[in-house]
């Protein structure tokens, strides 16, 4: 998803907020850089193709200065990569950075291509900037511009705009899952599409809801609807720390997310849950023993990673519930015409809280009356306010593209729903609540330990890194772990991998096997053990290379894998977390022997805010 910082204050200061708070979103993947800023008589732009290094080096040659200015790093969605393409784009006065998509963008081109204007760029983006010029000529201000060129789109947007006749603002504006947040600070004021752009400046800040428009200036920040009423936003102060954005010492974002897993899974359980007790509070979220026998069904929704985490989730509230659950592809579910109502409870789960796809379920399912209990990471993000109930993961900002401890987290927020839904329904007496919540309080400590097997998966991945094909293979609530194995993989090192339920592997996979073919195995402990084995000895008589993940102490396993990876045992449900570590070590280390980019790999965003 594309990056948007804007800045406005009295100091002369505009360009460093800009390209700081640009580094600051590099993470979210992007094909071109820019910035514009008023320099006292007019706005300046500055573009370029590729990596924010290559603006910098523009900068350098044609310096800027001043105190108010938009910047943006675009991911390309109308027009290919290009530095005509990139943003800001500008339509007489108005300068303009935006994300989203404008669906009746060939309308508008049409239109204002018809009343002569000179549309100098392939994409969606500038014809929002022809239609708030329009209607600054007109004499209307800035905000009103921006409101009535609003009027007339379609689509999801989410925007910064400027123009010389007004220097003293920046007016946004959002509608649909594209996110903006505002920041205030002492006589300036910050724009930005994601919390890291702007932290370093200040803590104090607003989420924008659709159809909000902010108007910032140095006195501070005014929000206000579509017709132009004051709208009451209440500021929020942001407890990340600054550094948690930054690396920390380590190579890349995704290593150090990959160690930061004890402290989120830490900080998911927070004060949840009463060992003495036997009891969960999930912050207030009412899950009776009334509304947990009345449920038909549960339907969690999910796109990429997170689905594979609802898919875990999907054993857990069947096993310790005892409710039948169904996991779609966010991106299918509304148009299957799913059968919903109120007697079916749909979980969205999404890191972001504004994956455009999981949004659009979670208002299909509301529309036919189901209750929504969304698990996300970003609070007042889109599909938190939209849901009825959230729980929210605490993982703290995910920087890496490919997730990895917003993963493990939202496994485990799923594992509290099962519990919570389990005890409310009489399937899990106190002895056994209490069993299981003393696994939960282990289990941060069992991933540190987990986390030390880093340097004997480095020297595996060394073995195998070459290898063009992967396959990953697990049985029960393994094989959606062995799914995002293969996923993580695939994302960072660009190597063909697929997960599969192993007891599929001899209806086509098979024939794949080779001695050239690394086949990663999940064989822990578990009611589907034996059967797992019989599927590694299917791979070992084709001359498959086998990887293992298996129980410590496990001397069967170890006797017919050419590498083992050895973890702890925590019951069937919380294991899948401690399996999911040494495939996220395995696809880094392979990774980095590739030479990709970690932290950014090719054709990938972050947040995917728009079909």
């Amino acid at each position: 998803m594309c990056g948007i910082v804007g800045y406005i204050g009295v100091e002369d200061r505009a360009v460093e907020v800009l390209v700081d708070g640009l580094r600051r979103l590099e993470y979210r993947g992007y094909d071109s850089a820019g910035v514009a800023v008023f320099d006292g008589e007019q706005t300046q732009i500055r573009r370029a193709e590729g990596k924010l290094i290559n603006l910098e080096g523009a900068l350098r040659e044609r310096p800027l200065r001043g105190v108010v200015g938009i910047g943006h790093t675009r991911w390309a969605t109308h027009g290919k990569p290009s530095e005509r393409n990139a943003h800001p784009h500008r339509a007489g006065s108005v300068s303009i950075v935006h994300n989203g998509i404008i669906e009746n963008y060939s309308t508008i081109r049409s239109e204002l291509e018809g009343e002569g204007a000179c549309v100098n760029s392939d994409t969606d983006t500038e014809l929002i900037a022809h239609l708030i010029d329009q209607e600054i000529r007109r004499g209307r201000s800035l905000l009103e511009a921006v409101r009535g060129a609003c009027s007339r789109l379609t689509g999801s947007y989410a925007f910064g705009a400027m123009s010389d006749t007004e220097p003293g603002c920046l007016v946004a504006a959002k509608n649909g899952g594209s996110p903006i947040i505002v920041g205030q600070g002492e006589k300036e004021c910050f724009l930005g599409s994601d919390i890291p752009a702007i932290l370093p400046y200040t803590r104090q800040m607003i989420s924008l809801w659709d159809g909000d428009f902010a108007v910032l200036s140095e006195e501070g920040v005014q929000v206000v609807d579509g017709e132009g009423r004051p709208v009451d936003r209440e500021f929020m102060t942001i407890q990340w720390d600054p550094v948690s954005a930054e690396r920390g010492g380590y190579d890349h974002f995704m290593q150090k997310e990959i160690f930061e897993q004890p402290r989120a899974i830490t900080d998911t359980i927070g004060t949840r849950m009463d060992e003495s007790a036997a009891g969960l509070d999930l912050d207030g979220i009412e899950l009776s023993p009334e509304f947990a026998e009345s449920l038909r069904s549960i339907e969690l929704v999910a796109c990429g990673t997170a689905s594979y985490a609802c898919m875990v989730g999907q054993y857990m509230i069947e096993q310790l519930a005892g409710i039948p659950c169904h996991v779609d592809l966010a991106s299918e579910f509304r148009y299957r015409k799913p059968i919903v109502d109120s007697k079916c409870m749909i979980i969205p789960v999404s890191q972001s809280g504004e994956t455009a796809d999981t949004l659009a379920a979670l208002r299909e399912a509301e529309d036919q009356g189901a209750r929504v209990l969304s698990v996300c990471n970003v609070r007042e993000s889109t599909i938190a306010r939209e849901s009825d109930d959230v729980l929210y993961t605490h993982a703290g900002p995910e920087i890496g593209v490919a997730s990895t401890k917003a993963f493990v987290t939202q496994v485990v927020g799923l594992y509290l729903i099962a519990l919570k839904l389990g005890v409310a329904r009489g399937q899990i007496d106190s002895s056994e609540m209490r069993e299981r919540l003393q696994d939960l309080t282990r289990l941060p400590r069992f991933v540190e330990r987990t986390l030390q097997l880093d340097r004997q998966i480095q020297k595996i991945a060394r073995q195998y890194f070459k290898a063009q094909d992967f396959l990953f293979l697990g049985r029960g609530i393994m094989y959606p772990i062995a799914m995002e194995g293969a996923l993580k993989l695939k994302e960072i090192s660009y190597i063909h991998a697929e997960g599969y339920a192993a007891g599929e592997m001899k209806h086509g996979p098979i024939a794949l096997i080779d001695e050239n073919m690394p086949v990663v195995v999940i064989a822990n402990d578990g009611p589907l053990k034996d059967k797992l084995i019989s599927n590694l000895e299917q791979v070992r008589a084709r001359d498959g290379r086998v990887i293992a993940i298996a129980t410590v102490g496990d001397k069967e396993i170890a006797a017919k894998a050419n590498e083992v990876i050895f973890i702890d045992d925590l019951g069937e449900f919380l294991t899948s977390v401690l399996a999911t570590v040494p495939l996220q070590l395995l696809a880094y280390h392979v990774a980095t022997l590739r030479g990709t980019d970690v932290d950014q790999p090719r054709n990938l965003a972050k947040s995917v805010t728009v079909e």
